[in-house]
C-alpha cells in the first residue's frame, strides 16, 4: 500500500510538469505555424524593457527616487540603446514616468526596424523563431531540472506543517512564470545586441541556436513514476495532439482563460 501511494504521489507531482508541458507545446507549436511573428518579438521587448524601466523609476515614485544615471546604464548595457533621458528631463520639467517610458520604447522600436532593415526580412524573420524555440527549449530542460530538485525536497515541508503538494505546485508555478520570464528577456536582449548586417552573419548565427528539429526532450523520472528504472533514449519532440483552446483554462492550473495567461509570451 506506501509502495503504491509514493507511485501516486509520483504521478501527481508530475502531471504539474505534464501540465506545464502542454504550455511550452503549446507556444511552440504557435510559433512554427506563424509565419512571421514581429508582432510577438516587439511586445515581448516592449514588456522587458518596461520590467527594467521600473527597476530604476519605481510605479508611484517620485522623481527624487528615480535612477536616473542606473536606467541610462542599463538601457545601453542591455539593449544598446543610449539615450540621454537626464537631459530629457532637463529640457522638459513636465515630462512624467509614462512619458519617459514611451520615448524609450519608440526609441527601441526604431532601432530594432533599423537592425532589421539591414538584411533580408524573411531571413530575419526564421532567425527570430530559431533564436526564440531553442532559447524556449533549452530553458525547458532547466526547468525541469529545478523540477525535480523541488519535488526531491518538498517533503520536508511536512515537517513545518505545510501541505507538500500544494507547496509543490504554487513553488512550481513560481518557476514557471520564471522560465517564461527569463526567456523574454534573453531573447529581447540578444536580438537587440547580436551583429548582423547580411544573410551569411544570420547563418552564422544561426549555428548558436540550432534548428529545432534537432532539439530532443527527456525527463527520467517519468520513467520512475511508472514504476519503470530504465533510462529510455531521448524523443524528438513532435507536435501536441491536444490543442488548448484560446478561451480553454490554462493548463498551467491558474484558473485563468489561456489567452489571458500563458497563451503568449508576451
Amino acid at each position: 500500500q506506501r509502495n503504491f501511494d509514493i507511485r501516486k504521489q509520483l504521478l501527481e507531482y508530475d502531471d504539474v510538469a505534464n501540465d506545464q508541458r502542454k504550455v511550452i507545446y503549446q507556444q511552440r507549436n504557435e510559433l512554427l505555424d506563424t509565419e512571421d511573428i514581429g508582432e510577438t518579438i516587439t511586445a515581448m521587448r516592449q514588456g522587458v524593457i518596461h520590467d527594467t524601466f521600473r527597476i530604476y523609476i519605481p510605479v508611484e515614485s517620485t522623481e527624487e527616487q528615480w535612477d536616473i544615471p542606473g536606467l541610462e546604464a542599463a538601457l545601453v548595457a542591455e539593449f544598446q540603446l543610449r539615450l540621454p533621458v537626464g537631459e530629457w528631463l532637463k529640457a522638459d520639467a513636465r515630462m512624467g514616468e509614462d512619458d519617459i517610458l514611451r520615448r524609450i520604447l519608440d526609441a527601441a522600436d526604431a532601432y530594432y526596424a533599423e537592425r532589421v532593415a539591414r538584411v533580408d526580412l524573411a531571413a530575419w524573420r526564421g532567425f527570430e523563431r530559431n533564436v526564440m524555440l531553442q532559447s524556449l527549449d533549452t530553458h525547458w530542460r532547466e526547468h525541469l531540472a529545478a523540477l525535480d530538485h523541488l519535488r526531491q525536497g518538498i517533503h520536508l515541508r511536512g515537517y513545518a506543517q505545510k501541505n507538500p503538494k500544494q507547496e509543490y505546485k504554487r513553488e512550481a508555478f513560481d518557476l514557471f512564470e520564471a522560465l517564461l520570464n527569463t526567456v523574454r528577456a534573453e531573447v529581447t536582449r540578444f536580438l537587440m545586441t547580436v551583429e548582423i548586417r547580411s544573410e551569411a552573419e544570420i547563418a552564422e548565427a544561426e549555428q548558436h541556436h540550432p534548428q529545432v528539429e534537432n532539439v530532443q526532450y527527456h525527463h527520467a523520472d517519468y520513467d520512475e513514476a511508472l514504476g519503470s528504472n530504465e533510462e529510455k533514449p531521448a524523443q524528438p519532440i513532435q507536435r501536441a495532439t491536444e490543442k488548448v483552446g484560446r478561451n480553454d483554462p490554462c493548463p498551467c492550473g491558474s484558473g485563468t482563460k489561456y489567452k489571458h495567461c500563458h497563451g503568449k509570451l508576451s
